[in-house]
């Protein structure tokens, strides 16, 4: 009997790029995101932040799965559910790799003709050029005044219901052979 294994190919959108939106609205999809998208025809494009997030229809439904996997009473889970949900929209990837990107979405974005396009692993963004700017300018000037206390790459996962000692060791095993008066 041969087996088949089955792979599952995540999407990973990385690189900025600079589009500008036409008059109609239609913002080119860069090609390394089409091809990314593996042929999909359609995104799903929601407000976050100061930015348009860009979701391939798998990765916008796993995300509903983790909204859906956190407490339904929540006040902050209602929130975040409510706001990304109801500015998400289904947007069709023309021929030519475009996408028309809703009028309000675009308002909400402060989107104008120029705009940078940035891949963040499972979507990719699009940014007004003085919005990316600010955040970039934000972002370095957090990464130069705090400390980050992040050990890159992390430290291995102890197995489960391996015993760690505070400082995150574990423990040596005892030499049965030790004089037990140690």
């Amino acid at each position: 009997m041969e087996e088949s294994v089955e792979y599952s190919h995540l999407a990973v959108f990385k690189g900025t790029y600079r589009h500008r939106i036409d008059a109609k609205g239609r913002l080119p999809v860069p090609a390394a995101f089409r091809r990314a998208l593996g042929g999909e025809a359609r995104v799903v494009v929601t407000q976050l932040d100061q930015c348009l997030a860009v979701y391939s229809p798998s990765e916008w439904g796993k995300l509903e799965g983790q909204l859906a996997s956190l407490p339904a009473f929540s006040k902050s889970v209602k929130a975040l559910t409510r706001l990304l949900a109801s500015r998400a929209a289904d947007c069709d990837i023309d021929v030519q790799g475009r996408i028309l990107l809703p009028p309000s979405l675009r308002s909400a974005a402060g989107l104008g003709r120029d705009t940078v396009v940035i891949g963040v692993l499972n979507r990719f963004e699009v940014w007004s050029p003085e919005s990316w700017d600010g955040f970039l300018r934000e972002s370095e000037r957090l990464l130069d005044d705090v400390s980050l206390d992040i050990q890159w790459p992390l430290p291995p996962t102890p197995p489960t219901g391996a015993v760690t000692t505070p400082s995150g060791a574990r423990p040596r095993a005892r030499d049965p052979q030790a004089n037990s008066n140690d």
